[in-house]
Protein backbone atom coordinates (compact mmCIF):
# COMPACT_ATOMS: atom_id res chain seq x y z
CA UNK A 1 0.00 0.00 0.00
CA UNK A 2 1.24 3.14 -0.92
CA UNK A 3 2.76 5.58 2.00
CA UNK A 4 0.20 8.93 2.85
CA UNK A 5 3.54 10.80 2.95
CA UNK A 6 5.05 10.37 -0.65
CA UNK A 7 5.54 7.82 -2.71
CA UNK A 8 7.43 4.61 -2.32
CA UNK A 9 9.23 3.02 -5.18
CA UNK A 10 8.92 -0.26 -6.92
CA UNK A 11 11.74 -0.63 -9.31
CA UNK A 12 14.80 1.24 -10.45
CA UNK A 13 15.45 0.43 -14.18
CA UNK A 14 19.05 -0.94 -14.43
CA UNK A 15 21.54 1.96 -16.05
CA UNK A 16 18.77 4.50 -15.48
CA UNK A 17 19.01 7.74 -14.58
CA UNK A 18 17.66 6.59 -11.47
CA UNK A 19 19.99 4.11 -10.63
CA UNK A 20 22.73 6.87 -11.64
CA UNK A 21 21.36 9.45 -8.86
CA UNK A 22 21.24 6.50 -6.23
CA UNK A 23 17.77 5.81 -5.74
CA UNK A 24 16.93 2.80 -4.71
CA UNK A 25 13.73 0.29 -4.28
CA UNK A 26 11.79 1.24 -1.06
CA UNK A 27 12.72 5.01 -1.10
CA UNK A 28 9.86 6.94 -0.37
CA UNK A 29 9.61 10.02 -2.54
CA UNK A 30 8.25 13.49 -0.79
CA UNK A 31 8.83 16.09 -3.03
CA UNK A 32 9.87 17.21 -6.58
CA UNK A 33 11.26 20.83 -6.90
CA UNK A 34 9.78 21.29 -3.62
CA UNK A 35 5.94 20.01 -4.78
CA UNK A 36 4.39 16.97 -2.22
CA UNK A 37 4.28 13.74 -3.86
CA UNK A 38 0.86 12.73 -3.21
CA UNK A 39 0.37 10.02 -5.69
CA UNK A 40 2.44 8.80 -9.06
CA UNK A 41 0.47 11.66 -11.10
CA UNK A 42 1.69 14.29 -9.12
CA UNK A 43 5.50 13.05 -9.97
CA UNK A 44 4.45 12.69 -14.04
CA UNK A 45 3.21 16.12 -13.78
CA UNK A 46 6.36 17.86 -12.01
CA UNK A 47 8.98 15.32 -13.42
CA UNK A 48 9.33 16.98 -16.66
CA UNK A 49 11.91 19.24 -15.74
CA UNK A 50 15.35 20.03 -16.68
CA UNK A 51 16.93 20.19 -12.74
CA UNK A 52 14.84 17.85 -10.34
CA UNK A 53 15.68 18.64 -6.94
CA UNK A 54 14.02 15.28 -5.17
CA UNK A 55 13.32 14.64 -1.45
CA UNK A 56 13.39 11.18 -0.19
CA UNK A 57 13.12 9.32 2.71
CA UNK A 58 14.95 6.08 3.04
CA UNK A 59 15.17 3.67 6.52
CA UNK A 60 13.49 6.82 8.16
CA UNK A 61 16.28 9.36 7.13
CA UNK A 62 15.76 12.37 5.16
CA UNK A 63 18.12 12.33 1.93
CA UNK A 64 17.81 14.67 -1.19
CA UNK A 65 19.36 14.22 -4.78
CA UNK A 66 19.63 16.82 -7.74
CA UNK A 67 19.29 15.08 -10.88
CA UNK A 68 19.70 17.02 -14.09
CA UNK A 69 18.24 15.54 -17.62
CA UNK A 70 16.47 16.67 -20.82
CA UNK A 71 13.15 17.20 -19.72
CA UNK A 72 10.36 14.09 -19.65
CA UNK A 73 13.40 11.84 -20.00
CA UNK A 74 12.72 8.36 -18.63
CA UNK A 75 14.68 7.97 -14.85
CA UNK A 76 13.74 4.34 -14.87
CA UNK A 77 11.52 4.36 -11.66
CA UNK A 78 7.91 2.19 -11.02
CA UNK A 79 5.87 2.60 -8.17
CA UNK A 80 4.59 0.90 -5.82
CA UNK A 81 0.21 1.28 -6.55
CA UNK A 82 -1.81 3.88 -4.73
CA UNK A 83 -4.37 3.29 -2.46
CA UNK A 84 -7.78 3.36 -4.95
CA UNK A 85 -10.68 5.18 -3.93
CA UNK A 86 -13.39 3.17 -3.06
CA UNK A 87 -16.84 3.45 -4.82
CA UNK A 88 -19.51 4.03 -2.54
CA UNK A 89 -22.86 3.76 -5.15
CA UNK A 90 -24.88 0.93 -4.87
CA UNK A 91 -25.85 0.73 -8.40
CA UNK A 92 -28.62 -1.85 -10.26
CA UNK A 93 -26.54 -3.06 -12.65
CA UNK A 94 -23.20 -3.29 -10.74
CA UNK A 95 -21.36 -6.28 -12.14
CA UNK A 96 -18.96 -6.39 -9.36
CA UNK A 97 -22.15 -7.36 -7.38
CA UNK A 98 -23.23 -10.15 -9.48
CA UNK A 99 -20.16 -12.00 -8.98
CA UNK A 100 -20.58 -15.25 -7.11
CA UNK A 101 -18.25 -15.80 -4.12
CA UNK A 102 -14.88 -17.86 -4.01
CA UNK A 103 -12.92 -15.16 -7.01
CA UNK A 104 -9.69 -13.49 -6.38
CA UNK A 105 -10.58 -10.39 -3.93
CA UNK A 106 -9.32 -7.75 -6.58
CA UNK A 107 -12.63 -8.48 -9.06
CA UNK A 108 -14.68 -7.50 -5.69
CA UNK A 109 -13.22 -4.03 -5.38
CA UNK A 110 -15.04 -0.94 -6.95
CA UNK A 111 -13.55 1.97 -7.74
CA UNK A 112 -14.34 5.40 -8.49
CA UNK A 113 -11.54 7.23 -9.15
CA UNK A 114 -10.74 10.22 -10.86
CA UNK A 115 -6.84 9.31 -10.91
CA UNK A 116 -7.66 5.89 -12.65
CA UNK A 117 -9.77 7.39 -15.01
CA UNK A 118 -7.08 9.10 -16.05
CA UNK A 119 -4.21 6.58 -16.28
CA UNK A 120 -6.00 3.90 -17.50
CA UNK A 121 -9.41 4.56 -18.99
CA UNK A 122 -11.30 3.43 -15.32
CA UNK A 123 -14.73 4.84 -15.47
CA UNK A 124 -15.90 7.21 -13.25
CA UNK A 125 -19.26 8.41 -11.96
CA UNK A 126 -17.90 11.51 -10.50
CA UNK A 127 -20.36 10.74 -7.78
CA UNK A 128 -17.35 11.16 -5.10
CA UNK A 129 -15.78 13.68 -6.60
CA UNK A 130 -13.82 16.57 -4.22
CA UNK A 131 -14.23 20.39 -5.18
CA UNK A 132 -9.88 19.96 -4.43
CA UNK A 133 -10.03 17.40 -6.81
CA UNK A 134 -11.72 19.08 -9.20
CA UNK A 135 -9.14 21.67 -9.25
CA UNK A 136 -6.58 19.62 -9.11
CA UNK A 137 -8.19 18.22 -12.90
CA UNK A 138 -7.80 21.24 -14.04
CA UNK A 139 -4.28 22.49 -12.46
CA UNK A 140 -2.69 19.07 -14.08
CA UNK A 141 -5.15 18.88 -17.34
CA UNK A 142 -5.81 15.14 -16.43
CA UNK A 143 -7.44 14.96 -19.28
CA UNK A 144 -9.18 12.97 -20.88
CA UNK A 145 -11.59 11.85 -18.18
CA UNK A 146 -13.52 8.13 -18.86
CA UNK A 147 -17.50 8.92 -17.52
CA UNK A 148 -20.37 7.05 -16.78
CA UNK A 149 -23.33 9.33 -17.18
CA UNK A 150 -25.93 6.17 -17.89
CA UNK A 151 -28.79 9.32 -17.54
CA UNK A 152 -28.82 13.01 -16.90
CA UNK A 153 -32.61 12.72 -15.66
CA UNK A 154 -31.22 13.39 -12.13
CA UNK A 155 -33.77 11.16 -9.98
CA UNK A 156 -33.55 8.31 -12.20
CA UNK A 157 -29.84 8.13 -12.24
CA UNK A 158 -29.20 8.79 -8.24
CA UNK A 159 -31.98 5.61 -8.56
CA UNK A 160 -29.42 3.77 -10.79
CA UNK A 161 -26.79 4.50 -9.34
CA UNK A 162 -28.27 3.43 -5.75
CA UNK A 163 -27.10 6.96 -4.51
CA UNK A 164 -29.59 10.16 -3.39
CA UNK A 165 -26.83 12.36 -2.72
CA UNK A 166 -24.99 12.15 -5.45
CA UNK A 167 -24.43 14.80 -7.58
CA UNK A 168 -26.11 16.54 -10.87
CA UNK A 169 -24.02 15.45 -13.54
CA UNK A 170 -24.95 17.85 -15.73
CA UNK A 171 -23.49 20.07 -13.43
CA UNK A 172 -20.25 18.24 -13.50
CA UNK A 173 -19.76 17.58 -17.09
CA UNK A 174 -20.31 21.49 -17.83
CA UNK A 175 -17.75 22.49 -15.43
CA UNK A 176 -15.19 20.34 -16.93
CA UNK A 177 -15.82 21.34 -20.34
CA UNK A 178 -15.89 25.17 -19.01
CA UNK A 179 -12.46 23.52 -18.46
CA UNK A 180 -11.55 22.60 -21.67
CA UNK A 181 -10.97 18.51 -19.77
CA UNK A 182 -11.83 16.27 -22.99
CA UNK A 183 -14.18 13.40 -21.68
CA UNK A 184 -15.44 10.17 -22.99
CA UNK A 185 -18.59 8.95 -21.61
CA UNK A 186 -19.78 5.80 -21.36
CA UNK A 187 -24.17 5.12 -20.86
CA UNK A 188 -25.07 1.84 -19.71
CA UNK A 189 -28.38 1.14 -21.40
CA UNK A 190 -30.58 -0.91 -18.80
CA UNK A 191 -34.18 -1.44 -21.10
CA UNK A 192 -37.12 -0.08 -19.23
CA UNK A 193 -35.19 2.26 -17.41
CA UNK A 194 -33.06 4.71 -19.15
CA UNK A 195 -33.60 3.73 -22.57
CA UNK A 196 -35.70 5.41 -25.38
CA UNK A 197 -37.00 8.93 -25.03
CA UNK A 198 -34.75 8.77 -21.94
CA UNK A 199 -31.42 7.69 -23.69
CA UNK A 200 -32.38 10.10 -26.43
CA UNK A 201 -32.23 13.06 -24.10
CA UNK A 202 -29.10 11.98 -22.49
CA UNK A 203 -27.80 11.75 -25.96
CA UNK A 204 -28.82 15.30 -26.19
CA UNK A 205 -27.87 16.73 -22.95
CA UNK A 206 -24.14 14.80 -23.05
CA UNK A 207 -23.81 16.80 -27.43
CA UNK A 208 -24.10 20.39 -25.68
CA UNK A 209 -20.33 19.46 -24.67
CA UNK A 210 -18.93 18.64 -27.87
CA UNK A 211 -16.18 19.19 -28.38
CA UNK A 212 -15.26 18.64 -24.80
CA UNK A 213 -17.28 15.56 -25.19
CA UNK A 214 -14.88 13.99 -27.41
CA UNK A 215 -17.50 10.41 -27.55
CA UNK A 216 -20.40 8.75 -26.06
CA UNK A 217 -20.62 5.10 -26.03
CA UNK A 218 -23.83 3.24 -25.82
CA UNK A 219 -23.49 -0.27 -24.19
CA UNK A 220 -26.19 -2.81 -23.09
CA UNK A 221 -26.57 -3.51 -19.32
CA UNK A 222 -24.55 -6.72 -18.77
CA UNK A 223 -26.07 -9.28 -16.26
CA UNK A 224 -25.27 -12.67 -14.32
CA UNK A 225 -27.01 -15.07 -13.43
CA UNK A 226 -26.23 -14.31 -9.79
CA UNK A 227 -27.78 -10.95 -10.29
CA UNK A 228 -30.00 -10.01 -6.96
CA UNK A 229 -31.55 -6.62 -8.94
CA UNK A 230 -34.44 -7.99 -11.47
CA UNK A 231 -33.35 -6.20 -14.42
CA UNK A 232 -34.60 -6.73 -18.07
CA UNK A 233 -31.70 -8.13 -20.30
CA UNK A 234 -31.09 -6.27 -23.50
CA UNK A 235 -33.98 -7.80 -26.05
CA UNK A 236 -32.97 -8.44 -30.05
CA UNK A 237 -36.09 -5.56 -30.25
CA UNK A 238 -34.68 -3.16 -27.69
CA UNK A 239 -31.31 -3.11 -29.03
CA UNK A 240 -32.12 -2.95 -32.85
CA UNK A 241 -34.31 -0.30 -31.62
CA UNK A 242 -31.35 1.64 -30.20
CA UNK A 243 -29.03 1.42 -32.80
CA UNK A 244 -31.77 2.89 -35.01
CA UNK A 245 -31.70 5.92 -32.42
CA UNK A 246 -27.88 6.05 -32.43
CA UNK A 247 -27.71 6.34 -36.36
CA UNK A 248 -29.66 9.02 -36.47
CA UNK A 249 -27.75 10.74 -33.73
CA UNK A 250 -24.51 9.82 -36.22
CA UNK A 251 -26.45 10.47 -39.42
CA UNK A 252 -26.88 14.47 -37.94
CA UNK A 253 -23.20 14.78 -36.22
CA UNK A 254 -21.67 13.66 -38.87
CA UNK A 255 -23.01 16.26 -41.29
CA UNK A 256 -22.57 18.65 -38.45
CA UNK A 257 -19.06 17.94 -37.47
CA UNK A 258 -17.42 15.30 -39.62
CA UNK A 259 -17.91 12.48 -36.87
CA UNK A 260 -20.10 10.42 -35.31
CA UNK A 261 -19.46 11.23 -31.50
CA UNK A 262 -22.41 8.52 -30.33
CA UNK A 263 -21.59 5.02 -30.91
CA UNK A 264 -23.19 1.64 -30.07
CA UNK A 265 -21.17 -1.17 -28.40
CA UNK A 266 -20.27 -4.37 -30.36
CA UNK A 267 -22.57 -6.42 -27.81
CA UNK A 268 -25.60 -4.16 -29.11
CA UNK A 269 -25.12 -5.27 -33.25
CA UNK A 270 -24.88 -8.65 -32.24
CA UNK A 271 -27.77 -8.63 -29.65
CA UNK A 272 -29.43 -7.15 -32.32
CA UNK A 273 -28.02 -9.34 -34.85
CA UNK A 274 -27.35 -6.46 -36.96
CA UNK A 275 -24.37 -5.72 -39.42
CA UNK A 276 -21.31 -3.62 -38.39
CA UNK A 277 -21.04 -0.83 -39.30
CA UNK A 278 -17.04 -0.93 -41.21
CA UNK A 279 -14.39 0.02 -39.32
CA UNK A 280 -13.42 3.39 -41.20
CA UNK A 281 -17.02 4.65 -39.09
CA UNK A 282 -15.48 4.53 -35.75
CA UNK A 283 -12.93 7.05 -36.31
CA UNK A 284 -9.54 6.68 -34.39
CA UNK A 285 -11.68 3.78 -31.77
CA UNK A 286 -11.31 6.00 -28.87
CA UNK A 287 -13.61 3.72 -26.73
CA UNK A 288 -12.45 0.29 -28.08
CA UNK A 289 -11.74 -0.90 -24.56
CA UNK A 290 -15.10 -0.40 -23.82
CA UNK A 291 -16.01 -3.11 -26.42
CA UNK A 292 -16.66 -0.54 -28.85
CA UNK A 293 -15.67 -1.02 -32.63
CA UNK A 294 -13.21 -4.15 -31.35
CA UNK A 295 -15.24 -6.58 -33.86
CA UNK A 296 -15.18 -4.00 -36.90
CA UNK A 297 -11.56 -4.03 -36.42
CA UNK A 298 -10.86 -7.59 -36.10
CA UNK A 299 -13.34 -7.88 -39.53
CA UNK A 300 -11.13 -5.39 -41.25
CA UNK A 301 -7.80 -6.80 -39.87
CA UNK A 302 -8.11 -10.19 -40.81
CA UNK A 303 -9.42 -9.23 -44.24
CA UNK A 304 -6.03 -7.58 -44.92
CA UNK A 305 -3.81 -9.78 -43.36
CA UNK A 306 -1.29 -11.83 -45.44
CA UNK A 307 -0.60 -15.16 -44.50
CA UNK A 308 3.10 -16.17 -44.63
CA UNK A 309 4.14 -18.92 -46.65
CA UNK A 310 6.63 -20.31 -44.27
CA UNK A 311 3.99 -20.93 -41.72
CA UNK A 312 3.43 -24.87 -42.75
CA UNK A 313 2.29 -26.20 -39.57
CA UNK A 314 2.11 -30.01 -38.71
CA UNK A 315 0.04 -29.96 -35.49
CA UNK A 316 -3.25 -29.64 -35.43
CA UNK A 317 -4.10 -25.86 -33.53
CA UNK A 318 -7.43 -25.61 -31.43
CA UNK A 319 -8.55 -22.32 -30.27
CA UNK A 320 -11.67 -21.07 -28.03
CA UNK A 321 -13.44 -18.35 -27.70
CA UNK A 322 -16.72 -17.01 -26.08
CA UNK A 323 -19.98 -17.15 -28.07
CA UNK A 324 -20.65 -13.51 -29.12
CA UNK A 325 -16.87 -13.43 -31.26
CA UNK A 326 -17.20 -17.36 -31.97
CA UNK A 327 -19.33 -16.49 -35.58
CA UNK A 328 -16.64 -13.77 -36.65
CA UNK A 329 -13.03 -15.95 -35.49
CA UNK A 330 -14.91 -19.25 -36.86
CA UNK A 331 -15.02 -17.18 -40.69
CA UNK A 332 -11.24 -16.64 -40.33
CA UNK A 333 -10.09 -19.88 -38.86
CA UNK A 334 -12.19 -21.37 -41.53
CA UNK A 335 -9.75 -19.02 -44.13
CA UNK A 336 -7.01 -20.20 -42.45
CA UNK A 337 -8.07 -23.95 -42.51
CA UNK A 338 -9.41 -23.90 -46.31
CA UNK A 339 -7.55 -21.66 -48.07
CA UNK A 340 -4.14 -21.71 -46.85
CA UNK A 341 -4.74 -25.35 -45.33
CA UNK A 342 -3.28 -24.55 -41.99
CA UNK A 343 -4.54 -27.44 -39.61
CA UNK A 344 -6.80 -24.89 -37.03
CA UNK A 345 -10.33 -25.80 -34.92
CA UNK A 346 -11.92 -22.88 -33.16
CA UNK A 347 -14.52 -24.01 -30.21
CA UNK A 348 -16.97 -21.34 -28.58
CA UNK A 349 -16.79 -21.75 -25.09
CA UNK A 350 -20.51 -21.38 -23.35
CA UNK A 351 -20.70 -19.21 -19.94
CA UNK A 352 -21.53 -21.67 -17.20
CA UNK A 353 -19.94 -19.82 -14.74
CA UNK A 354 -21.58 -16.26 -14.83
CA UNK A 355 -25.01 -17.97 -17.09
CA UNK A 356 -25.03 -18.21 -20.73
CA UNK A 357 -26.62 -14.43 -20.85
CA UNK A 358 -22.55 -13.64 -20.63
CA UNK A 359 -20.86 -13.88 -23.99
CA UNK A 360 -17.73 -12.47 -24.21
CA UNK A 361 -14.42 -14.42 -23.87
CA UNK A 362 -12.76 -11.65 -21.03
CA UNK A 363 -15.18 -13.70 -18.92
CA UNK A 364 -14.46 -16.91 -19.11
CA UNK A 365 -13.41 -19.31 -15.98
CA UNK A 366 -10.69 -21.73 -16.84
CA UNK A 367 -13.59 -24.41 -15.35
CA UNK A 368 -15.89 -23.64 -18.09
CA UNK A 369 -13.00 -24.20 -21.00
CA UNK A 370 -12.09 -27.19 -19.19
CA UNK A 371 -15.33 -28.65 -19.26
CA UNK A 372 -15.87 -27.40 -22.86
CA UNK A 373 -12.40 -29.43 -24.19
CA UNK A 374 -13.56 -32.55 -22.42
CA UNK A 375 -13.34 -35.19 -25.17
CA UNK A 376 -13.08 -32.44 -28.14
CA UNK A 377 -8.95 -32.68 -28.06
CA UNK A 378 -8.53 -35.62 -30.14
CA UNK A 379 -6.11 -35.68 -32.74
CA UNK A 380 -5.11 -31.85 -31.31
CA UNK A 381 -1.49 -31.18 -30.18
CA UNK A 382 -2.18 -27.37 -29.15
CA UNK A 383 -4.46 -25.08 -27.82
CA UNK A 384 -4.03 -21.12 -28.67
CA UNK A 385 -5.98 -19.14 -25.78
CA UNK A 386 -6.56 -15.46 -26.20
CA UNK A 387 -4.96 -13.22 -23.51
CA UNK A 388 -7.87 -11.35 -22.73
CA UNK A 389 -8.98 -14.38 -20.39
CA UNK A 390 -6.43 -14.30 -18.03
CA UNK A 391 -5.67 -11.30 -15.50
CA UNK A 392 -3.16 -8.71 -17.20
CA UNK A 393 -0.03 -10.60 -16.60
CA UNK A 394 -0.79 -13.15 -14.86
CA UNK A 395 -1.41 -16.88 -16.27
CA UNK A 396 -4.70 -17.19 -14.13
CA UNK A 397 -7.97 -17.02 -15.28
CA UNK A 398 -10.95 -15.46 -13.72
CA UNK A 399 -11.51 -18.47 -11.28
CA UNK A 400 -7.59 -19.24 -10.30
CA UNK A 401 -7.24 -22.07 -12.87
CA UNK A 402 -3.52 -21.43 -14.75
CA UNK A 403 -2.46 -22.15 -18.01
CA UNK A 404 -0.56 -25.36 -16.46
CA UNK A 405 -4.20 -26.50 -15.09
CA UNK A 406 -5.16 -26.32 -18.83
CA UNK A 407 -2.73 -27.83 -20.07
CA UNK A 408 -2.86 -31.06 -17.45
CA UNK A 409 -6.26 -31.23 -17.78
CA UNK A 410 -6.34 -30.97 -21.55
CA UNK A 411 -3.02 -32.80 -22.39
CA UNK A 412 -2.40 -30.01 -24.88
CA UNK A 413 0.38 -27.67 -25.18
CA UNK A 414 -1.00 -23.93 -24.30
CA UNK A 415 0.20 -20.98 -25.84
CA UNK A 416 -1.43 -18.08 -25.67
CA UNK A 417 -2.65 -14.65 -28.36
CA UNK A 418 -2.78 -11.28 -28.19
CA UNK A 419 -6.83 -12.03 -30.14
CA UNK A 420 -5.78 -9.78 -33.13
CA UNK A 421 -5.67 -11.92 -36.69
CA UNK A 422 -1.67 -11.16 -36.93
CA UNK A 423 -0.99 -11.90 -33.60
CA UNK A 424 -3.17 -15.11 -34.12
CA UNK A 425 -0.72 -15.92 -36.95
CA UNK A 426 2.61 -14.83 -35.16
CA UNK A 427 1.67 -17.57 -32.38
CA UNK A 428 1.40 -20.24 -35.31
CA UNK A 429 4.43 -19.37 -36.73
CA UNK A 430 6.14 -19.79 -33.22
CA UNK A 431 4.79 -23.58 -33.18
CA UNK A 432 5.95 -24.85 -36.98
Amino acid sequence: MQSNKGITIESVAQGSIAEAAGLRPGDIVCDVNSAPMRDVIDFMFHKDQDELNIGFRRDNTRKKISILSESGADLGLSFKPMKVKICKNNCIFCFVKQLPKGLRKPLYIKDEDYRLSFLYGNYTTLSNITTEEKKRIVEQRLSPMYISVHTTNKTLRNRMLGNPKASDILKELKFFAAHRIRMHIQIVVCPGLNDGRELQSTIRDIYKFHPYVSSIAVVPVGLTKHRKMQLTPMSKEVAQKTIDMVNAFQKRFRKKHGEAIVYCADEMYIKAEAPFPSVQEYGELPQIENGVGMVPLFISQARKLKIPKTIDSKNRVLTITGTSFYPYLKKFISRLAEKENLPVDVIPVKNTFFGETVTVAGLLTGRDVISTLHDNTDNYKVLIVPEVVLREGDTLFLDNVSLQDLEEATGLKVMTTDGTPQGFIDTLAEIG
